[in-house]
């Protein structure tokens, strides 16, 4: 739980009296004075850095050279380390090869033409045998029937000539007709061979892409500056369990840090030693500004906002107080062990001093600290003791001495320390209250 302290002027802040034959020994009473009042929130801590990075070998291979020791202080783009993987050589060869294979192929449109009808032969056969039929309707003698008989001849031979006509009007439609469909066939063939063409092209290039940034990434870089700090490797081996997932993850590229379970196990890092992918080889931590994780109990968070001061004791630094200020807070809830819950608050942390005013040093990441944010102050406030405060229910009570006998008088507090609280109504500046034994006073009783 979190627990607060506060400023305790009460020397200041009261001039007590003696226990009179008239009160219960165990009561006393005092003056309301102006008194400064500090409300101060304690949590507990754990010092951070402003970032940290583990930087992973992204392909089974070798430390071709490893350019820094544990501690090594490096800047942003700083090599690091070079890892030498004939395997992420070998992939990327196979992508671009791949690459250059997929390239475009056509679809040609069949050109299908229905031959026409010769009726040529036909036609001339057709035309001897109307002259003929002609020359013989001349040679009849009755008129009339003569001139019916030529009449039919025309007629059947203009006839034949218009079903000539139609049936190669019928052909030239048949054609139309058959090379549309087939266009339209070939038409959607042609779209659905080049999307999978196009489909083909993209995984290529993605292919080579992600094969030349694991290559590229078997250099490593610090991300940021900061503190090295040197890995440990499995040995080049299979790679089994989170390390043999992340050696699956396509691209290679500098795999994100992985939280360990435990101590650390494997070979450290050095020139010549096998890796295999996602092995730790580096971690990068900045340590140009300190943070401090702070967890704040439900009932005290409220309180809290940015720009906070807070005073910071580390377990590491016995005798030393640090500053800092709240940055942020959180809305994730963390449940306790007692019950509860809390919600963590981000702070950074500034310089630190002894009691005897020389400079502490300067903290590490993961060091323990306990927080006390003062979340509010009142420099000259009406103040009453902690002890003064009587809750009944939701309101807090103190007794008033008026002529002599106690009275009940509802208060509102402010900024409540350990020893003393404000009080922003109901109580004045020279009010005589019952300042110890106030669970024993009654309406009405007699005090001095």
């Amino acid at each position: 739980m979190t627990l607060r302290r506060g400023v305790a002027p009460l020397l200041v802040l009261l001039t007590l009296t003696g226990c009179t034959s008239e009160a219960p020994p165990a009561v006393q009473v005092g003056d309301v004075r102006r008194a400064p009042v500090t409300e101060v929130v304690e949590a507990p801590a754990t010092v951070g850095a402003r970032a940290s990075a583990t930087l992973r070998s992204p392909a089974q291979g070798t430390v071709a050279k490893l350019y820094v020791r544990e501690g090594d202080r490096v800047r942003k783009g700083d090599i690091l380390a070079k890892i030498r993987s004939p395997q992420a050589q070998s992939q990327l060869e196979q992508a671009r090869q791949a690459s250059r294979m997929a390239a475009p192929a056509g679809v040609a449109t069949p050109d299908v033409r229905l031959p026409s009808f010769d009726t040529r032969a036909f036609d001339r056969k057709v035309a001897t045998h109307f002259a003929r039929a002609r020359r013989e309707a001349k040679k009849v003698e009755d008129a009339r029937a003569r001139k019916q008989l030529l009449n039919a001849i025309s007629l059947a031979q203009a006839q034949h000539k218009a079903q000539t006509r139609a049936l190669a009007s019928i052909t030239a439609q048949l054609n139309r007709s058959i090379n549309g469909v087939l266009s339209g066939v070939t038409t959607g063939l042609s779209s659905s061979m080049a999307s999978l063409q196009a489909a083909s092209r993209s995984q290529a290039k993605a292919a080579v892409k992600a094969a030349e940034g694991t290559v590229k990434s078997l250099t490593i870089k610090a991300p940021f500056g900061g503190v090295v700090t040197l890995g440990r490797v499995s040995g080049g081996g299979g790679g089994s369990g989170v390390e043999g997932l992340l050696s699956q993850l396509p691209g290679g590229q500098q795999l994100p840090s992985v939280p360990s379970g435990g101590s650390a196990t494997g070979t450290p890092v050095a020139t010549g030693v096998p890796v295999s992918a996602g092995d730790s080889i580096v971690t990068v931590t900045d340590v140009s500004k300190l943070l401090l994780d702070a967890d704040v109990d439900e009932t005290d968070v409220l309180l809290v906002g940015k720009g906070v001061k807070a005073a910071v004791e580390l377990d590491a630094v016995p005798g030393a107080t640090y500053t800092a200020v709240v940055t942020g807070i959180g809305v994730t809830p963390k449940e306790g062990t007692t019950g509860g819950v809390s919600y963590p608050v981000r702070l950074t942390l500034g310089a630190g001093t002894f009691d005897d005013g020389s400079k502490a040093p300067t903290p590490k990441p993961g060091m323990s600290a306990v927080t006390r944010l003062t979340v509010r102050e009142s420099p000259s406030a009406v103040a009453a003791p902690a002890s003064a405060i009587v809750s009944s229910g939701r309101e807090s009570v103190v007794w008033v001495i008026r002529n002599g006998v106690a009275e009940r008088r509802v208060v509102k507090l402010g900024a409540q320390g350990d020893a003393v609280v404000e009080v922003l109504n109901g109580l004045s500046v020279g009010d005589r209250i019952v300042v110890k034994g106030a669970d024993s006073v009654r309406q009405g009783q007699r005090l001095p």
